[in-house]
């Protein structure tokens, strides 16, 4: 990311409403690089519709503080539909690692459900399945968080991973006693 005023960037999350058309996703991203937005991540879940039967869309950027309103408003300009932006404003990543039958217990509900139920962003996944997908795997999760919210997304992740019978292995932390 290229500094911009103070070289200070934040991540911020962005949710969208698109069409079930070619093209739509292509366009909704496009004014976002095109006023200095660096993307991190795109959950474009093409199988769930919105109310209106739309598919939402939930991107993960970053971009230095003063750029994101003109970026929300460059988006809007291109008749995309914001549903929700600037709301969750994330200074936090953390990463977990999953084992287990990821894949068998539907890797995308678990990453849908993490991010709607522990109010975090998945911002990037690393998949191993060295004996197939049948069989064991394992998954490392970055998760974009508020600081404050870190214990509750922990709790959030041990809880659908005990659902699904996977393993969590935590993040360490720094400070007492440290490694």
């Amino acid at each position: 990311m290229t500094d911009h005023g103070d070289g200070r960037v934040q991540a911020y999350t962005v949710r969208l409403e698109l069409a079930d058309e070619p093209g739509e996703l292509l366009r909704a991203l496009e004014p976002i690089a095109e006023s200095g937005g660096n993307l991190l991540s795109v959950f474009h879940e093409r199988g769930s519709l919105t109310p209106r039967g739309h598919i939402p869309v939930e991107v993960d950027l970053e971009c230095p503080p003063d750029r994101f309103d003109a970026i929300v408003s460059a988006l809007r300009e291109g008749s995309v539909n914001v549903v929700r932006a600037g709301a969750e404003r994330y200074d936090e990543e953390i990463t977990v690692i999953l084992t287990g039958h990821i894949i068998d217990t539907d890797i995308s509900d678990t990453l849908s459900r993490i991010t709607t139920e522990a109010r975090s962003s998945v911002v990037d996944v690393s998949l191993s399945a060295p004996e197939g997908t049948g069989d064991v795997s394992s998954a490392r999760l970055r998760l974009a968080t508020d600081s404050a919210e870190t214990g509750h997304v922990i709790d959030t992740v041990n809880a659908i991973a005990d659902e699904k019978g996977l393993t969590v292995i935590e993040p360490l932390t720094d400070g007492e006693g440290g490694v």
